[in-house]
């Protein structure tokens, strides 16, 4: 297995980017590279710095505090009574764990959610909150143990196809914007055609 993958793979997969990159693959990627350190993922804590540093061979260190603190493994909730229907938080969940649609209630899929957080600060009406996720946590328990490896390969396969549907999209509506300005090229070019055979 390459090396990023085996970063990768010791990784919660929550997707938070508190590392300073856009997702675990990315924050992987730049392990790989020399180009980040070990001790940036706070949902990871001590024990996913410990497994970084027995993988690469190099010293343990303490967790980057400046990143954010090791919380517990908890999951969005929104007060459903309270949302607007604006979809930021859809637009913003990377792993695409919120239903809903504009101007219609959303709601959280629970066990799909990974604690990221990047939901909270888009939405304008504050109506959602993080719940802990009592049974599998002991106190001071990181993410990256309380996810089990299924989960986290879960959470990595969804945000990979997160990706991918987001990249078909983007294609999809630059084809859409060539089309449109192909058609009116040659509208453009038939009228002037029109216009000198007059």
């Amino acid at each position: 297995m390459p090396l990023i993958d085996q970063i990768d793979a010791l990784l919660p997969q929550t997707q938070c980017r508190q590392c300073g990159f856009l997702g675990c693959k990315p924050y992987a990627e730049a392990i790989a590279r020399g180009e980040a350190d070990i001790n940036q993922c706070p949902p990871g804590g001590e024990e996913g710095v410990q497994a970084l540093a027995t993988l690469l061979g190099v010293k343990a260190k303490p967790l980057d505090a400046e990143r954010g603190l090791t919380l517990p493994k908890s999951v969005a909730v929104i007060d459903e009574r309270r949302c607007i229907g604006c979809t930021l938080c859809i637009l913003a969940c990377p792993v695409d764990a919120i239903l809903g649609a504009a101007k219609f209630m959303h709601t959280v899929i629970g066990s799909e959610c990974t604690g990221c957080r990047l939901c909270l600060p888009p939405c304008p009406v504050d109506c959602i909150t993080m719940e802990r996720v009592a049974e599998t946590l002991a106190e001071g328990e990181s993410a990256a143990k309380a996810l089990t490896r299924q989960q986290s390969d879960h959470a990595r396969l969804r945000h990979v196809a997160r990706l991918k549907r987001k990249e078909r999209e983007n294609s999809d509506k630059a084809d859409s914007i060539r089309r449109k300005k192909e058609g009116l090229m040659l509208a453009a070019k038939t009228v002037l055609v029109a216009q000198a055979e007059k």
